[in-house]
């Protein structure tokens, strides 16, 4: 589906702008640096709503291939991940109101836009996204393993740290399209966890609230190269058990 850019109000503008705005008096210094330099290589400002076809897609493709595919809302596994497989990565089209702005249900376009897209001029975290998704494709008909899959994306791409130069950095969407979760994740009461695959995949999650711990990676190349290890996993328990 296309984007249909023409019909965001100026409330809608409004709205991105608060949005946008407010995340980058925080994300600078609390932020992953490739997230950072990622928001000025596909061009986000706060004056306007990203146009996915003129501006952002453009720019993907020049830097690693990847685009935007825009969608209604949430959609089901498999055309999620067969998106994400040919490099199409998908972005809801539309945004929350001035009275949503601290919580949503679901994602909407400024959390799969300003929270994921700028991490995509990123090689290796496209690789990873690649890969992963290929892996979830093959495992479709196991729901256990998809589960599993689904606790990795939770905890790496959608609420993931990062050390960087030995300081603590957001690079997961969830956290930094959120303005609670930006600052509550450095909280020293709140464990965080070096990045372990075996313990990732049997950690569970939940979705109506803060996390109540973080994995840690030391590198995106670290994230790629996990890849193998995790399909290692899921053959070893489900096809030895079934």
């Amino acid at each position: 589906m296309k984007q249909a850019y023409q019909t965001y109000t100026a409330d809608d503008h409004a709205v991105w702008r608060r949005l946008y705005e407010r995340q980058m008096k925080q994300l600078p210094a609390i932020a992953s640096r490739v997230y950072l330099e990622g928001i000025e290589k596909v061009g986000f400002v706060a004056e306007h709503i990203p146009n996915f076809e003129t501006e952002t897609n453009p720019r993907l493709r020049s830097l690693t291939g990847w685009e935007v595919e825009a969608v209604p809302g949430l959609i089901p596994q498999k055309e999620f991940f067969e998106l994400l497989a040919n490099r199409k990565f998908p972005a809801s089209i539309w945004l929350r109101k001035p009275e949503q702005l601290d919580y949503l249900e679901e994602p909407d376009m400024f959390h799969d836009t300003f929270g994921h897209v700028p991490l995509l001029t990123n090689q290796a975290f496209c690789d990873f996204m690649g890969d992963l998704s290929r892996m979830a494709l093959r495992w479709l008909h196991v729901p256990e393993a998809i589960t599993q899959i689904g606790r990795l994306y939770w905890y790496t791409v959608e609420f993931g740290l990062i050390q960087e130069e030995g300081q603590l950095k957001i690079y997961g969407g969830g956290i930094l399209s959120s303005a609670g979760e930006s600052t509550y994740c450095f909280n020293e009461a709140v464990p965080k966890i070096s990045f372990d695959i075996r313990t990732l995949l049997n950690t569970s999650y939940h979705i109506d609230r803060y996390q109540d711990h973080y994995f840690v990676i030391n590198s995106f190349e670290q994230l790629y190269r996990s890849t193998p290890d995790i399909e290692e996993i899921l053959s070893e328990t489900y096809l030895v058990t079934r």
